[in-house]
């Protein structure tokens, strides 16, 4: 289910030595990523939208207190070099539009978005996964491409 795919990709984020950010909450989506990226010596922060870090998942080593509501799903996307989105509510759908709208690239692992952000997937803006590691797979080669182009700067 979401739970174990949420929780083998923070495992799998661990191992490939990547950071987890995420909404840090102590339920659902967010605790299992955590907590998969935890059980492999993972780093991960937690962007929270209050200011009590009681709302915090035990799997975020990084507590980010916002006090932004809503608006930190926003500091979300701009630290985040990829965004994944898993099947979730209002909050991750709002991550997966700012994230389009700034440019970003967004991996839909088993979320069926239907019709909604049509258009970015024409362009691999908004590309669909089916399994945790084709996540990290399409991660890195938008990290070697991102790469490539900053090095072409320069060559």
């Amino acid at each position: 289910g979401d739970y174990e795919d949420a929780r083998c990709l923070g495992g799998l984020i661990a191992k490939e030595g990547w950071i987890l950010l995420n909404g840090g909450r102590a339920s659902g989506i967010m605790e299992a990523s955590a907590r998969g990226a935890k059980e492999n010596s993972g780093l991960t922060i937690g962007i929270l939208p209050g200011t009590n870090s009681d709302w915090a998942s035990e799997y975020i080593d990084i507590p980010v207190l916002t006090g932004a509501g809503l608006a930190r799903n926003y500091i979300n996307v701009l630290t985040s070099k990829v965004v994944v989105a898993l099947p979730g509510k209002t909050g991750t759908i709002s991550e997966i539009a700012l994230a389009l709208n700034i440019g970003k690239k967004v991996i839909s692992l088993n979320f069926d978005l239907g019709s909604l952000f049509k258009k970015y997937e024409g362009d691999k803006q908004l590309i669909y996964a089916k399994k945790p590691q084709e996540v990290i797979d399409l991660i890195k080669k938008i990290l070697k491409s991102d790469f490539d182009k900053e090095v072409e700067k320069y060559v």
